[in-house]
């Protein structure tokens, strides 16, 4: 214990810059991911078959392969079709955002599903458009039962981030491997790392309890 206390005190700048990179990682990608992930999920409830189809297959690609394999296809692939430089940070971020639409889009459906079909009906009847029965009468109810498995994502997305160290991106992980390079002390970097994970997803759940405890009053 006592020398990772040494290792953290020597080295806490390298792990809060790490732990800053998660952070932001994390939050862009959840709300970006939430806005492609919206327009996924408007998709698969889309009239027609062939949107349905497209982006069902969508979603089924990128939930049933490895996240992994994803960062690989965007860290090599990505840099090829786009006739402008983009950076390893960039391309991860882009492939966690594609992968996070694919789980939001799922939660975003399944709120809007709760949603009571009498709703639609009402809405429907007084000669309201679709986009206005989406926009004015069922996203507002339906964002009370986004909002917790929403902030959920975001927990596992915070836990997720660090498959950006294998590419060198700025994060918890990485400084993990830039203390152990630094002095040889693998065992106890990695004690510290597991610390702040923990400690971060704990107050984050914590929170997300009393997100949800308010939205259970106000209804």
């Amino acid at each position: 214990m006592e020398k990772v206390i040494k290792v953290w005190l020597k080295y806490y700048p390298v792990y809060l810059s790490g732990l800053w990179g998660t952070l932001w990682i994390s939050a862009v990608t959840v709300f970006l991911g939430a806005l492609l992930g919206m327009v996924v999920a408007l998709m698969r409830m889309s009239r027609l078959k062939i949107l349905r189809t497209v982006f069902n297959v969508y979603v089924e690609i990128l939930r049933g392969t490895p996240i992994l394999l994803q960062l690989y296809f965007f860290w090599i692939g990505l840099p090829k079709l786009v006739p402008f430089e983009l950076t390893d940070t960039q391309c991860i971020v882009a492939a966690l955002v594609v992968n996070a639409s694919a789980f939001i889009s799922e939660i975003i459906r399944a709120g809007i599903g709760a949603v009571d079909k009498g709703q639609w009906e009402a809405a429907r009847s007084i000669g309201l458009s679709e986009t206005h029965v989406m926009t004015r009468i069922i996203l507002p109810q339906a964002v009370k039962n986004i909002l917790p498995a929403l902030c959920n994502e975001f927990i596992s997305t915070v836990k997720g981030t660090s498959l950006a160290s294998v590419f060198f991106v700025g994060e918890l992980m990485t400084s993990f491997k830039t203390v152990q390079s630094a002095t040889f002390l693998a065992l106890q970097s990695l004690t510290i790392v597991g610390i702040i994970y923990f400690l971060l997803n704990f107050i984050l759940s914590r929170l997300l309890r009393v997100i949800e405890r308010r939205l259970t009053v106000s209804d």
